[in-house]
């Protein structure tokens, strides 16, 4: 039975309907809801809705299947409706009437909240340690090729010299500002919703501080409609800290895409990295980049499906909310993707040298020019003419030395800077303490 089930029969089209995905999805969601359980059943045996006995019989239960889910995997069969009822049915197979015990005081509203807190925060936890990944790739990349020069572009147009040492890192430092959003994030998310029930507490004393404390939450959220109204919220911040990422990602894989056509030329890689044509022999296409970018814009659209599935609602649970799992569960397994794969790539990217020797690059080191007539007295704007002047009527012959020496240029990338910044940020996430109280909770004794 349904854990709302009542006396009648649910016609079978508006159960379907109504179901949708979430038995495929609340797959997700098996580990996080037995990690719920197990802490709701120790505070229910100390407000004595539990005895001793019946907690130890219900710990090992819950154990067993936790293994089980993590190792294996938990679906959720045909029948049930979903990952709770799936769960409390095979605890009330095992058990029989103390099965049916471990709902007491809870709703399935705070009980999907706080599966999908859990969640999210182990989802954050992996996201953070792929960029971790790309970000020392990145400042390798930019170390060993320091010193190769790539010309820079504004407006399409050809600028200012710049190098691969300034390219990479720049991406580099581009994911702490990411990092910093996703912390952020982070810190709503880990607050504990369960005791909330409804949206509007319960008679019973549930004592909401030891489950915070069990599955390590920061802190709870007090006010019981306030947690309620987390769900919407945590996904809404969550898809800003997906397209934050992916719009960092997207933009590294447009430069490449366009650094390896044959008019630019800045970038190769080896032959088994790119795709072929099927009627072209000599195209070598750098498809996993364009599908990188195409996939990165796709997740910068993520806020604006979920506040238009969230938009207008008022306080309180509604079915609504059902929907956003649809968004947010696959849009998290496909940022890891991109980072996964372009963590894989990248460091196969072989730089071409001596760029800056072509002819068309020139103009590039006007500004060099111009500098150099300053630090020789000469006012910036009368410097700027004169270099415009010779430009014009084809004098110029443009310096080669480049002078570049202030911190986060060319000569001075402050990789080290960058790194401290990256570890900085990168503590103030509390993963070791969730991690063991997690620890803590699933092991016996």
């Amino acid at each position: 039975m349904k854990l709302w089930q009542k006396s009648y029969t649910l016609d079978q089209q508006i159960e379907a309907f109504t179901v949708g995905q979430d038995r495929e999805l609340d797959a997700y969601l098996a580990p996080w809801d037995i990690l719920g359980s197990l802490a709701h059943v120790q505070m229910l045996t100390k407000i004595g809705l539990i005895t001793e006995e019946e907690l130890t019989q219900l710990q090992a239960a819950l154990r067993r299947l936790y293994r089980k889910a993590t190792e294996e995997g938990m679906a959720v069969e045909a029948g049930m409706e979903d990952i709770h009822s799936q769960v409390e049915y095979m605890l009330t197979e095992e058990l029989g009437d103390i099965g049916k015990k471990i709902h007491a005081g809870r709703s399935r509203n705070d009980q999907v909240l706080v599966d999908l807190r859990l969640y999210f925060r182990s989802e954050i936890e992996e996201v953070t340690h792929l960029m971790g990944e790309l970000f020392q790739t990145l400042l390798q990349l930019a170390e060993q090729h320091k010193d190769i020069l790539l010309p820079g572009y504004t407006h399409y147009q050809a600028a200012m010299p710049s190098s691969f040492g300034l390219w990479f890192s720049a991406y580099a430092e581009s994911l702490v500002d990411d990092l910093r959003l996703w912390q952020g994030i982070y810190q709503t998310i880990n607050h504990n919703p369960l005791g909330s029930a409804a949206g509007y507490g319960a008679s019973f004393p549930l004592d909401r501080r030891m489950t915070t404390e069990l599955l390590g939450f920061e802190d709870l959220s007090y006010n019981v409609v306030h947690a309620q109204m987390g769900r919407g919220k945590s996904e809404q911040q969550l898809s800003y800290g997906i397209a934050g990422t992916a719009a960092t990602l997207g933009k590294l894989a447009a430069d490449v895409v366009l650094y390896v056509s044959q008019n630019f030329a800045f970038l190769s890689f080896p032959d088994e990295l790119t795709t072929g044509s099927s009627i072209m022999p000599h195209k070598k296409n750098p498809d996993v980049f364009e599908l990188l970018r195409a996939r990165c814009n796709s997740l910068q659209a993520l806020p604006v499906q979920i506040s238009q599935l969230t938009a207008g609602l008022p306080s309180g649970y509604h079915r609504d909310f059902q929907l956003l799992k649809e968004a947010i569960f696959p849009a998290l397994q496909q940022l890891k993707q991109c980072l996964s794969i372009l963590n894989y790539a990248l460091p196969h990217a072989r730089p071409a040298e001596r760029l800056l020797e072509d002819e068309r690059y020139r103009y590039l080191f006007s500004v060099e020019a111009v500098n150099q007539l300053v630090l020789e007295g000469k006012p910036f704007r009368e410097a700027y003419q004169i270099v415009g002047g010779q430009i014009a009527n084809g004098s110029f012959e443009p310096p080669r030395e480049l002078k570049h020496t202030h911190e986060g240029s060319i000569g001075n990338l402050c990789l080290p800077e960058i790194r401290t910044k990256w570890e900085r940020t990168a503590q103030g996430f509390p993963f070791e303490q969730v991690e063991k109280a997690i620890r803590q909770l699933v092991q016996k004794g």
